[in-house]
C-alpha cells in the first residue's frame, strides 16, 4: 500500500513538475489588422491596427491592448486607438518602443502591464509584429522562466523576426527577473 502511494505521489510531482504543453499559434484574418498572430487564449500579437477594429478584439475575449508603436510611425493613431478602446471597455496601454533603439525601461513598463491584474488575455501590438512578439519572448524568460529554445520558438511563430531584438530580449532577460 505504500509503495502504491508513493508511485501516485512521485506521477503527481512529475506531472506538476512538467512544462506545460506547448500551445498553438494560429494566423487569423481580422479585419482592420495586419499580422493577427494568436496564442490560443493567452495572447496575441499583431501589427498595425485601425481603431474601427477594437471593439472586435474585445468582442474575441482580450482584456488588454498595449500598444508598442511609437507617436512618429506612419499610420499610428494613438489617439483614436485609445478612444476606441476606452469605448469598448478594454484596458490601454500605450508603451513606445523602438526596435532600432530597443530601451529596457519600455521592457519594464511591458512586464509591468502584462502582469497586471485582469490585464491577460492581452492584445499587444506595434507596426508589423516584431516588436509585439519579441515583447512576449522577453515576458516568457523573465517572468514565466521558460528557457530561452522553448520561448523563442514560441515567439517567432507570434511573428518575432529580428535577430538583433531577440539577442536584445536574451540580454534583459538574463540581467532581469521577476
Amino acid at each position: 500500500m505504500k509503495s502504491h502511494l508513493l508511485i501516485a505521489a512521485g506521477l503527481i510531482a512529475a506531472a506538476w513538475m512538467a512544462p506545460a504543453p506547448a500551445q498553438e499559434v494560429t494566423k487569423e484574418t481580422v479585419e482592420g489588422v495586419t499580422h493577427f498572430n494568436r496564442l490560443e487564449n493567452t495572447v496575441a500579437c499583431a501589427g498595425e491596427i485601425k481603431a474601427q477594429a477594437v471593439p472586435e478584439i474585445k468582442k474575441m475575449g482580450f482584456e488588454s491592448i498595449i500598444n508598442l508603436r511609437q507617436a512618429s510611425e506612419p499610420g499610428a493613431d494613438l489617439e483614436a486607438e485609445a478612444a476606441a478602446a476606452k469605448t469598448a471597455d478594454i484596458r490601454y496601454y500605450h508603451i513606445p518602443f523602438s526596435g532600432a533603439a530597443p530601451d529596457p525601461v519600455s521592457v519594464d513598463k511591458f512586464l509591468d502591464a502584462i502582469t497586471a491584474k485582469g490585464s491577460e488575455p492581452a492584445f499587444i501590438h506595434c507596426a508589423g509584429g516584431g516588436r509585439a512578439a519579441t515583447m512576449w519572448f522577453i515576458k516568457r524568460l523573465v517572468v514565466d522562466h521558460w528557457d530561452v529554445e522553448r520561448a523563442a520558438k514560441e515567439a517567432t511563430a507570434l511573428g518575432m523576426t529580428n535577430p538583433g531584438l531577440k539577442q536584445f530580449a536574451i540580454d534583459y532577460a538574463q540581467t532581469h527577473k521577476r
